[in-house]
């Protein structure tokens, strides 16, 4: 326990809370062998500790009908500070699973499987690379890379090019490079087999309860705790009763003194040693010896008032602190309130995530991108390099602003495209969902300026990805195909160029095509052109394309997308003039024509500034230069046919949408993954 005196200043009925003392027997394990008795308790999570003694706490009266299943709800299983990963069950007879970390808890021991977490990264020319991240408990990294060495070497372990500690302050990362003629799981099979990549943890719960040896399943080793602490509670709380109360007995005899100040300083004056002086003070007051000895080291400054009210005030407070301390003794259930407080204080101050991930799965040779929960995310890139994975749409304003937004699934991969033509790959499970996270510790991209975001579903095991392409398209009028197979290759590594750029141009925008789509794009002077995707050849990562469209002197491109049935032509003038016009009023034609009219521009409307295809049911956002965010449903956009500049108005002809003369002129247009949400119908009368 810890020294400690309570603060009665920030409340009048009881203490603030109390220091509490962390369950360390749980919280950081044991590991030790004596006299033929073994322990190995893992460590856990503080946060799920404090949650299954709170549990406990509020339960207490029907502490009995606890049950393991109760305390595994919020004690998930161990969790040991180098991560890694548990596996929960493992097969049993007639074919049912066994709970390995539920029978572990319920006994006191067990056999728990931990593995490292790894993730298979793709290379250029059909090669591939397993990454580890995370250790099981008590592997040590420099071992594992001689282990691999070894068995490298020993012609036990085949298909491995090269091996690499690229560790650093941002984690720990095991490169193993594989060669082509090898399958990626077949060889990290052989890994978990051979090395510490996959080991077991005896669990085997043993401490000292009253000086014998027990085994102590989990809800006992809880119980047990709880009991330390109402009785270490217990002992403190008397050792301040008793302490309050002397000096509650002191301060009493100083009040009592200064009401007749007069009289005892006569008293001690008349007395010829403090002896006397003390016994005359005890025979003429009735003072007791440890008050007349207090009266007696009383300072001359105690006399003034300011100092009496001093005096008064303490004894006051020692009164409360008594009868709280009195009542504390008094009832078992406010000291479990007590453990209750502290155990919320340390939660609050000490805790944090689960690093070791519990799977509910049976042993096996296991990606990181296995193991994660398959669920559908709203992944958003922020202008400020940063990016979310939410289930419900962020909230989008003048400090969170958007650059592009897609759907996708925890399994998928995410590829950022920046103006200057570099592209890289992030595993969606690799960000933190709910989270704003900075792309520095992700990928190599951090500081460029992003101009777009594309979810790539990743192929199930032992699968090739689809024949699928990127369509890459530039200010300058150009647009280039490339294959998406190629492109994951080479990207896998870190960020790659994607397109070669000539002077003045940028990257505009980037989509995943088919082969069979249509492109449409918008230029700054209104002119449009439509064209099938397959007159533009794929071709390889160092191209820079071919020309899309004719452009005009001083002419450059604002937007556009892939065709798709039933979408719009948002087109956004300089001005604020906003419309929509349906894609089939833009007919097809060869691919780097002059292209047909846009939008009918003037000086009163200016050059378009933006231009995207949506579907109706969809939202857009616009971004001005100085930072305003305008975000509205798509089918609240007029809808005008193409020889229009459209209109600065809503349809209620009383807010515009955008004035440049107060907000200057748009940069961006997004369109949003979200749909517009349904309003509720009023309920009837």
């Amino acid at each position: 326990t810890v020294d400690f005196v309570p603060n009665f200043d920030e409340t009048l009925t009881e203490p603030a809370v109390l220091p509490a003392v962390l369950p360390n027997l749980l919280l950081n394990g044991a590991s030790g062998i004596a006299v033929g008795m073994a322990t190995n308790i893992p460590p856990h999570n503080l946060n799920e500790v404090c949650d299954a003694l709170i549990y406990l706490i509020d339960h207490y009266k029907k502490v009995e009908d606890i049950t393991i299943e109760d305390l595994t709800r919020f004690i998930r299983g161990p969790d040991f500070p180098t991560g890694g990963i548990v596996y929960r069950f493992a097969p049993g007879g007639d074919g049912d699973r066994v709970d390995l970390i539920r029978n572990a808890y319920a006994l006191g021991r067990g056999r728990l499987t931990v593995q490292a977490r790894v993730h298979i990264e793709r290379m250029s020319r059909n090669r591939s690379r397993i990454v580890v991240t995370e250790l099981p408990y008590q592997v040590n990294k420099t071992r594992l890379i001689e282990r691999i060495a070894e068995l490298v070497r020993d012609n036990r372990l085949e298909g491995i090019a090269d091996l690499r500690d690229e560790s650093d302050r941002q984690g720990m990362r095991i490169c193993i490079e594989l060669t082509r003629t090898v399958e990626p799981r077949q060889v990290l099979s052989r890994l978990f087999k051979l090395t510490p990549m996959q080991s077991t943890f005896s669990l085997r719960m043993l401490a000292l309860v009253e000086g014998e040896p027990r085994l102590l399943p989990l809800k006992q080793a809880l119980l047990h705790y709880l009991d330390h602490r109402q009785a270490v509670i217990t002992r403190r709380s008397r050792y301040l009763l008793e302490k309050a109360k002397l000096r509650a007995h002191i301060l009493e005899g100083l009040l009592k003194a200064l009401d007749r100040i007069d009289e005892v300083i006569d008293t001690i004056r008349r007395s010829r040693t403090a002896d006397t002086a003390r016994k005359n003070l005890i025979k003429r007051f009735k003072f007791t010896e440890i008050q007349a000895q207090a009266i007696l080291d009383m300072p001359l400054r105690r006399l003034a008032g300011l100092e009496r009210r001093k005096i008064a005030e303490e004894y006051k407070e020692k009164q409360r602190e008594i009868k709280y301390l009195q009542g504390l003794l008094r009832s078992p259930a406010k000291i479990r309130g007590v453990i209750r407080q502290d155990l919320l204080a340390l939660k609050q101050r000490y805790g944090d995530e689960r690093r070791t991930q519990i799977v509910d799965q049976e042993k096996g040779h296991h990606t990181a991108r296995d193991l994660v929960e398959e669920r559908a995310v709203l992944v958003t890139l922020w202008a400020d390099g940063q990016v979310v994975c939410t289930t419900r749409p962020p909230r989008v304003s003048s400090k969170a602003v958007p650059v592009a937004q897609v759907e996708g699934n925890t399994r998928d991969d995410l590829a950022l495209f920046t103006a200057d033509g570099r592209a890289a790959l992030v595993p969606l499970h690799q960000i933190p969902a709910d989270q704003n996270t900075p792309l520095g510790p992700l990928t190599d991209l951090e500081g460029a300026e992003l101009v777009a975001a594309l979810v790539l579903p990743h192929p199930p095991p032992g699968e090739e990805l689809p024949d699928a392409y990127l369509t890459l398209v530039t200010e300058g009028g150009r647009i280039k195909r490339l294959s998406l197979a190629d492109f994951v290759a080479a990207a896998g590594r870190g960020p790659v160029s994607v397109i070669k750029l000539e002077a003045g141009d940028r990257l505009l925008w980037a989509a995943q095509s088919s082969g069979q789509d249509q492109v449409l794009l918008v230029t700054r002077q209104g002119k449009a052109i439509r064209f099938a995707e397959g007159e533009v050849r794929a071709m390889g990562l160092t191209a820079a394309g071919v020309w899309a469209i004719k452009l005009a002197p001083g002419d450059a491109l604002v937007g556009g997308g892939l065709v798709r049935e039933g979408d719009f032509v948002i087109t956004l003038s300089e001005q604020g003039y906003a419309k929509r016009t349906a894609v089939r009023a833009f007919s097809t034609q060869k691919r780097y024509g002059s292209g047909i009219q846009a939008a009918k521009l003037s000086s009163r409307s200016g050059p378009l500034a933006v231009a995207a295809l949506a579907g109706e049911e969809r939202q857009v956002v616009l971004v001005t230069a100085k930072k305003r965010v305008v975000k509205l449903p798509v089918r609240a956009i007029r809808s005008l046919g193409r020889a229009t500049a459209g209109q600065r108005t809503r349809q209620d002809n009383k807010e515009p949408f955008l004035d440049a003369r107060k907000h200057g002129p748009p940069l961006r247009l997004v369109v949003l993954a979200e749909g517009k949400r349904p309003r509720r119908k009023k309920a009837a009368g």
